[in-house]
């Protein structure tokens, strides 16, 4: 199995801010399962030439689809409602690094959604550890091992369709664009 470290670690701050406005993280959470959903079809719609791709993101698409109605139902037994989509610093920034040319898009896609899930897996364990209520610190234990499985795919499907040098050296760049980002990024009540 392919792996790699990320470039830093979150400031416990972040922590922090998600603990004082759970709430929000919730909203925020719910938003971003529902695109990673959309995310993944887009893959099947892309790449339908790529059988291991259609497949494997078919997958993925039910599994964040899931996670989404979950985060809804925690969401509604506090009296919470969706909020239409905010910009997100993070995504938006990271998605700036991706090159859109034919050769590298795929790979760029590949290896950004890795880091973003493996940046989840440690977030959300975060909030696993944090969390006092059984019941939901059980969910975001069970989250972070489940973005842990979903960076390994992504890494994975990069090395599938691109020699290791070429994953390698560009997964190094951008290791090192997210981590700069992420120090960048203002502590908020948010997964990113």
């Amino acid at each position: 199995m392919y792996s790699y470290d990320l470039k830093c670690k979150t400031d416990p701050l972040w922590i922090k801010a998600v603990m004082a406005d759970f709430d929000s993280f919730l909203i925020d959470h719910a938003a971003n399962e529902r695109k990673a959903s959309t995310l993944a079809m887009s893959m099947v719609v892309h790449y339908p030439d790529k059988d291991d791709i259609v497949r494997e993101m078919i997958d993925l698409a039910m599994e964040e689809m899931a996670h989404f109605r979950e985060v809804i139902k925690i969401m509604l037994k506090r009296g919470l409602q969706q909020i239409p989509d905010k910009t997100n610093q993070y995504i938006g920034l990271f998605m700036k690094k991706m090159r859109k040319d034919p050769k590298h898009y795929l790979l760029d896609r590949l290896l950004m959604f890795s880091i973003v899930e493996k940046r989840g897996a440690e977030r959300f364990g975060l909030v696993g550890e944090a969390l006092a209520e059984p019941k939901i610190k059980d969910f975001y234990q069970r989250l972070a091992a489940a973005e842990y499985r979903h960076y390994e795919l992504f890494i994975s499907l990069a090395y599938k369709y691109y020699a290791a040098d070429v994953v390698k050296i560009r997964l190094e760049q951008l290791l090192q664009d997210e981590a700069d980002i992420i120090k960048s990024c203002p502590f908020r009540a948010a997964v990113h």
